[in-house]
């Protein structure tokens, strides 16, 4: 079952020694920031960074985010459930680095921390510490999901819901409310996905990419990545929040979805909720910051009737697989994350426009995959190849991608490597 060790001895040995100043950072001579005001000083970051291990004994890694967002040591929590690996379609072998084909692995909602275990199909849920949030503390068992290979999972502390996205051969959306008394209940019936998949997966196209709530939480996302090469397109998945009884018997989210696939994408990954304007222009009542490995990433406008639009789009030329996505409140911009390209891209939050670059390779990681933000500073997960090994690059872009400095490059020796998936930080 469940067990929890302090990143001790070797461990946190192995920990002291990754943390040594970092290299250089050449930046792109042309990048800037849309962001009307920026801050003089380095905002103060988040108490705690957790990422999954992603194993065959799974567990989530917690690291302490100092004062001047540096990472230190933490610990490492297992979650009860298997880790796997999807299948590389284009070489038949366990896929990595991008195990689960997916983007957050691993949430966090109010005090609680949500993760995934493929390898089991269940869900994992844990109460954060306030007084130490890298101490992780199990609530309940494992939750068993009724589809195949989770990935990727959501959760609303506003409406204590939780949602997984599975991609093997039984794919599609689920969800249970949750409790800090009573831990997770029970998964209700898969709002299914027809992809033809197996278990486990092959990928990383048509799979499940990442279920998320919009910015208001009245809807659950789903991204799900289409096959170019098969003239399978990838779709956007939407499913109302129903109150019961006018909110007083709680919340569901609804059995019934759209799927709706803007035009010019085809393989929609990592996405971020942008906040809601309230105007509901041009029929749109959420907007969304999407990746799309086939050409970048834009801005979606999705309506309530599960229409899904457009509103900008762009595009990197020299992409391999842009995938993950983050905002940071800073900068007010979105940061992008290449597998197969070690850098930092900025881009508008409106239009989806190239901003600047922010060159990573002086670290030596192969690329980047999920990433998130705290204050002014974004946190890129690199799981290695195997070779190289795993890494977290913390870079202050708090003057935009013109102005990044990459601050650390927390190796994870000994801690995790090429499985490791999701990232997610806790604000005390």
């Amino acid at each position: 079952m469940y067990s929890t060790k302090r990143l001790a001895s070797s461990l946190l040995f192995a920990f002291i020694l990754s943390a040594g100043p970092a290299a250089g950072l050449p930046r792109g001579e042309e990048s800037k920031s849309i962001a009307q005001q920026k801050s003089n000083s380095s905002q103060s970051p988040a108490n705690a960074l957790y990422f999954l291990t992603n194993e065959a004994q799974n567990a989530v890694a917690a690291l302490k985010i100092n004062s001047d967002g540096t990472l230190s040591a933490g610990s490492c929590t297992g979650t009860g459930g298997a880790g796997s690996n999807g299948i590389d379609g284009s070489t038949g072998q366990p896929a990595v680095p991008d195990a689960l084909f997916s983007q957050s692995a691993l949430t966090v909602a109010g005090n609680h921390l949500f993760a995934v275990n493929a390898g089991s199909n269940t869900v994992s849920m844990f109460a954060i510490s306030r007084s130490d949030p890298t101490s992780l503390k199990p609530m309940g068992r494992p939750a068993g999901l009724p589809g195949d290979f989770p990935v990727t999972v959501a959760a609303s502390a506003k409406h204590g819901m939780v949602c997984a996205g599975t991609t093997g051969a039984l794919a599609g959306v689920s969800c249970a409310r949750f409790s800090a008394k009573g831990g997770i209940g029970e998964f209700d019936a898969l709002r299914g996905f027809d992809l033809g998949q197996s278990n486990p997966p092959v990928g990383p196209t048509n799979t499940v990419s990442q279920v998320f709530f919009n910015d208001v939480q009245d809807t659950l996302f789903a991204t799900v990545k289409g096959d170019p090469a098969k003239n399978n397109t990838g779709f956007l998945a939407s499913f109302p929040v129903l109150r019961q009884n006018g909110g007083t018997c709680g919340v569901s989210v609804s059995a019934q979805g759209s799927m709706a696939s803007p035009s010019g994408t085809a393989v929609l990954f990592g996405a971020r909720p942008l906040p809601d304007t309230g105007d509901g222009s041009a029929g749109n009542s959420s907007r969304i910051f999407a990746t799309d490995a086939s050409f970048g990433a834009a801005v979606l406008g999705a309506g309530s009737q599960g229409q899904a639009t457009v509103l900008g789009k762009g595009t990197l030329a020299d992409q391999k697989a842009t995938c993950w996505a983050t905002l940071n409140d800073v900068t007010g911009t979105a940061f992008v994350t290449d597998v197969g390209i070690n850098r930092l891209v900025e881009m508008s939050v409106e239009n989806a426009s190239v901003l600047g670059e922010v060159d990573l390779s002086a670290t030596g990681d192969p690329g980047l995959i999920d990433l998130t933000s705290s204050g002014s500073f974004v946190y890129a997960l690199s799981p290695g190849n195997g070779t190289t090994s795993a890494a977290i690059s913390v870079v202050d872009v708090k003057g935009g991608a013109e102005e990044a400095k990459l601050v650390q490059h927390f190796q994870l020796t000994g801690v995790a490597g090429k499985n490791s998936q999701g990232i997610a930080v806790f604000h005390s």
